[in-house]
C-alpha cells in the first residue's frame, strides 16, 4: 500500500519512497529550484545572520519517525535559504563563478539516480568511456596539445588535481621507490611563487614533503613567476643535494590574474628533469574562445594540467579536468590492487581503471554533466558564455573609469576587475563592508605588493548587463561622496 499523494510521509512497512511518490515530489523539487533561481535576484546575496543562528533552528535530536518530504523542502526554505551565500545570485561577483545551469543541473540528477560507481571500468563501463571522450573532446575545445588525447581524468577539484600530478612527480623521480619506502631517502624540493594556490602547499604537506619542501619563487611586478630566480634556485638545490621535484606554474592566479609564463619556465623544467604542473583552473576553459587561446600558451610543457568547468563553463560543482601526459607514472603511484577488484577487464589491458588516477577509490558519473553541458550549448554557446562575462568586466571597468574616486589596478583580464577607493585601507575596507552588508552585490579582496583592494569577477550563469549597472550603483553608493585622490594614488605607488 502507497501513500494517497505526494504530501503523505512513507508507509509503515517500508521505509523507502515508492515511484509515484518519488515522481510527485521530484516535480515539485524541480520546480522549487526552478523557482528559487527565477526569483533569486530578489534575495540578498549574502546572510545576513549571526554564528549558531543557523544550528539554533534545528531540532536537538533527530526524528524517531519519518517525515514527508515537503517538510523538508519547508524547512529548506524557512532555515536554510536565509542562511546561504547565494553563489547563482547575478550579483554575486566576489572569489571566481561556480556556474551551475539548467543542463548540469538534471544530468546531476540522473547521475544521483543510476547511482553507478565508476572506479573500475567493469563496474559501470559507459562511465569511464563517457569521460574518456569528454577528455578528449575538451583537447579540442580548448586547443590543447594533441598528446593530451587519452590521458585525462576528472577529478573533483583543482587541489585534488595538484596532489596527484605531485605524486605522480614523486613516483617518476624515485622511479618508484617512494612507494615501498616513502620520501625519507631524499629531500625534494617543490616551487611556487607567494601567488601560487595554497592547494599545492597542502598538497606537500599531505605527501608527506613537509612544509620545508616548499621553495617560494621571486615574482615579477605583475604577480608572475620570475624564470631566471626558477633556474637560480633549482640550480642552488642540487648544489645542496637537494632534488628539485616539481613546479607548480599558475596560467590565471586567483587574487588578480597573474600568468606565469610558461614559455620560459618550461624549458628549465625540461632542462633539469622536473616536473611541471600547470594550474589554470579557473582560466583555462576560456580557451574556448580563439582570440583567448593565449590563456594556454606554453602548455605544450606541462606535464599535468588542469581546468575547472565548474567555475566558469556552466558545469556545477564539483568538475576538474586534469590531463597527465605519464599515465604510466600516475597509475604507478596511485595504483593498490585488492584480490576483490580483480577482473578479466582489468588484466587485459584494454581498458582504464580510473580508480588508479585519483585519491579514492569509488567515483561519482561526473561526466555526464559536462555532457549534458556541451551537447546543450554547444561550442558556440560555451564562447558565448565566456565572451558575456568578458564584456561584463569589461563594462563595470568602463563604469568605474569615469569616477576619479576610484583607481583601477590593471586593465580588467577575462573577467576580473581590481579596483580600490582613493583612500586608505581602512577606506577601502569600509567601502567593501558597506557593500556586502548592503546585499545587493558581494564582492571581495585581496591584496598586491602590500595594496589592498577589490574584487569583482564577472561570469554568472544568469547575470545581465543590468546587473552590472546594479552592482556598479552599489559600489559607487557606499563610497564617499569625495575622497583625496592625490594621497590614495601616492599609496599605490
Amino acid at each position: 500500500m502507497k501513500p494517497t499523494d505526494a504530501q503523505s510521509p512513507h508507509t509503515t512497512h517500508t521505509p523507502h519512497m515508492d515511484h509515484d511518490t518519488f515522481r510527485a515530489l521530484g516535480h515539485q523539487t524541480i520546480d522549487w529550484i526552478a523557482d528559487y533561481w527565477q526569483h533569486l535576484e530578489d534575495l540578498p546575496v549574502a546572510p545576513p545572520v549571526e554564528p549558531g543562528s543557523i544550528r539554533a533552528q534545528l531540532p536537538a535530536t533527530p526524528p524517531e519517525h519519518g517525515e514527508g518530504f515537503p517538510a523538508l523542502l519547508a524547512d529548506l526554505e524557512r532555515i536554510v535559504l536565509p542562511g546561504l551565500m547565494h553563489w547563482q545570485h547575478p550579483r554575486f561577483f566576489g572569489y571566481f563563478p561556480a556556474n551551475a545551469s539548467g543542463p548540469a543541473v538534471l544530468a546531476e540528477l540522473l547521475s544521483a539516480g543510476l547511482g553507478v560507481q565508476g572506479m573500475n571500468w567493469s563496474t559501470s563501463p559507459a562511465c569511464t568511456e563517457v569521460e574518456q571522450q569528454m577528455l578528449d573532446w575538451f583537447v579540442h575545445l580548448l586547443g590543447l596539445p594533441d598528446g593530451f588525447r587519452g590521458k585525462g581524468v576528472i577529478q573533483d577539484t583543482a587541489s585534488s588535481a595538484v596532489l596527484v600530478a605531485l605524486l605522480t612527480a614523486l613516483h617518476r623521480a624515485s622511479a618508484g621507490r617512494t612507494r615501498e619506502n616513502g620520501t625519507s631517502e631524499r629531500r625534494y624540493r617543490l616551487y611556487l611563487t607567494r601567488q601560487t594556490h595554497s592547494a599545492a602547499a597542502k598538497a606537500a604537506v599531505i605527501a608527506g614533503l613537509g612544509l620545508r619542501a616548499v621553495c617560494e619563487v621571486a615574482t615579477d611586478a605583475n604577480g608572475a613567476m620570475d624564470h631566471a630566480d626558477l633556474e637560480s634556485r633549482i640550480r642552488s638545490d642540487l648544489a645542496a643535494g637537494l632534488t628539485p621535484l616539481m613546479v607548480v606554474a599558475t596560467r590565471g592566479t586567483t587574487s588578480h590574474l597573474s600568468f606565469d609564463p610558461l614559455e620560459d619556465i618550461g624549458p628549465i623544467c625540461r632542462g633539469y628533469g622536473v616536473w611541471l604542473h600547470v594550474d589554470a583552473a579557473y582560466a583555462g576553459v576560456a580557451a574556448v574562445c580563439d582570440e583567448l587561446r593565449w590563456v594556454n600558451d606554453g602548455v605544450h610543457y606541462a606535464d599535468s594540467y588542469c581546468t575547472n568547468p565548474h567555475k566558469w563553463l556552466l558545469t556545477n560543482f564539483d568538475c576538474d579536468l586534469l590531463w597527465v601526459t605519464d599515465p604510466e607514472a600516475l597509475v604507478g603511484a596511485l595504483s593498490v590492487l585488492p584480490e576483490y577488484l580483480r577482473n578479466a577487464a582489468s588484466e587485459s589491458g584494454r581498458v582504464t581503471d580510473y580508480r588508479h588516477w585519483q585519491i579514492p577509490l569509488g567515483r561519482r558519473f561526473r561526466a555526464l554533466k559536462l555532457w549534458s553541458v556541451v551537447r546543450w550549448y554547444g561550442a558556440e554557446g560555451l564562447r558565448t558564455h565566456i565572451r558575456t562575462g568578458v564584456r561584463h568586466a569589461q563594462l563595470f571597468a568602463e563604469l568605474l573609469g569615469a569616477d576619479d574616486r576610484f583607481t583601477l589596478l590593471a586593465p580588467p583580464t577575462l573577467g576580473l576587475v581590481t579596483f580600490r577607493l582613493n583612500g586608505s585601507e581602512a577606506d577601502n575596507r569600509n567601502l567593501l563592508q558597506t557593500i556586502n552588508a548592503n546585499g545587493t552585490t558581494f564582492l571581495t579582496h585581496s591584496e598586491h605588493n602590500g595594496v589592498f583592494f577589490l574584487r569583482l569577477a564577472t561570469g554568472g550563469t544568469r547575470t545581465q548587463d543590468h546587473h552590472i549597472h546594479e552592482a556598479w550603483h552599489a559600489v559607487r553608493g557606499a563610497a564617499p561622496p569625495h575622497i583625496a585622490a592625490e594621497a590614495a594614488k601616492a599609496e599605490v605607488r
